[in-house]
C-alpha cells in the first residue's frame, strides 16, 4: 500500500516542479514569445515615439595605453560621420487605417501603413514624390490619405485641392 502512495506523490511533485520551471522559463524569456514586447501601443504612444528625437550613437571609444607603453599606431585622420538631414515623420489615421509619412529632401514618402480591422489596402503610392497616398477599402467604403509636405512637414491634403 505504501508503494502506490509514494509513486503517486512522486508523480505529483514532479508535475508541480515541471510546471513551475516552465512558468519561470516563460517569464525569463519575456513577452516576446506570446506578443509584442511592452504590449500593444496606443496611437498617442506611437505619435510620441515617432516625434521623439532619434537616439545618437556614441563615437569610437579612445583606447588607453598603460603607463610606460607606446600608444597604438594612428590610422590617419578619421572622417566625420556623414550628416543626413533628419526627416520629419507624422502619423495619420482614418476609419480605414493609418499611415506614417515623412518629408525628406526628395519630398513626401510613406514609411508604413496598416489597414484597420475589416479593411484592406486599395492602392498606395509610397513616393518619394510631391504627394503620396494610400487608400483603405472596407465596409464603409474607401478612405484615402493623401499627404504632401508643407514647410518640411507632412500634412494631409484636402480632397478639394
Amino acid at each position: 500500500m505504501r508503494r502506490p502512495f509514494l509513486a503517486v506523490a512522486g508523480w505529483l511533485v514532479t508535475a508541480v516542479l515541471v510546471t513551475l520551471v516552465g512558468v519561470a522559463a516563460i517569464r525569463l524569456v519575456g513577452e516576446s514569445i506570446a506578443g509584442t514586447p511592452g504590449g500593444v501601443r496606443s496611437q498617442e504612444e506611437v505619435r510620441r515615439a515617432l516625434s521623439a528625437p532619434e537616439p545618437t550613437t556614441p563615437g569610437p571609444v579612445p583606447s588607453v595605453s598603460p603607463p610606460g607603453s607606446e600608444p597604438p599606431p594612428s590610422t590617419g585622420p578619421s572622417a566625420p560621420p556623414p550628416t543626413t538631414p533628419t526627416a520629419v515623420r507624422r502619423v495619420f489615421a482614418t476609419t480605414g487605417g493609418s499611415a506614417v509619412a515623412e518629408c525628406g529632401p526628395d519630398g513626401a514618402r510613406l514609411v508604413s501603413w496598416a489597414p484597420a480591422q475589416n479593411y484592406r489596402v486599395g492602392e498606395e503610392d509610397r513616393g518619394p514624390d510631391d504627394d503620396v497616398e494610400v487608400s483603405f477599402v472596407g465596409p464603409s467604403g474607401e478612405h484615402e490619405l493623401k499627404i504632401r509636405c508643407v514647410n518640411g512637414e507632412p500634412v494631409v491634403e484636402n480632397d478639394d485641392d
